[in-house]
């Protein structure tokens, strides 16, 4: 439990460092001879930003969907009042996925 709190801390500092960079200036801003440096870490940045949004949506869905067979397993008699909310859950979650893919296409179309 522990090392998963660290692992979150981590991975949110890493996230939080790389934004501050990401959305500091206009690349043309900058230096025209770093343009095609900051377009390459753009291009980087959005496909690192969708592979960790793909990753998490299947670690977040692969859990909620263990946690309602767990309790249908239990108590089968539940089974209409767990089913909905497990798939409203599932719903919010994928909608996160597709925002990342947005912001992500909005990073390529920088490019």
């Amino acid at each position: 439990m522990v090392k998963q709190h660290y692992t979150s801390i981590a991975l949110g500092a890493f996230v939080a460092f790389f934004a501050v960079s990401a959305f500091g200036a206009d690349a043309d801003v900058i230096r025209p001879d770093l343009v095609g440096n900051i377009k390459t870490w753009l291009a980087v940045a959005a496909g690192f930003g969708m592979a960790l949004a793909t990753i998490g949506g299947a670690i977040g869905q692969s859990k909620a969907i263990a946690a309602a067979l767990d309790g249908i397993a239990r108590n089968p008699g539940a089974q209409n009042k767990i089913f909905i909310p497990m798939i409203v859950g599932l719903a919010l979650i994928e909608s996160l996925v597709l925002f990342t893919f947005l912001v992500t296409s909005g990073l390529a179309g920088k490019i």
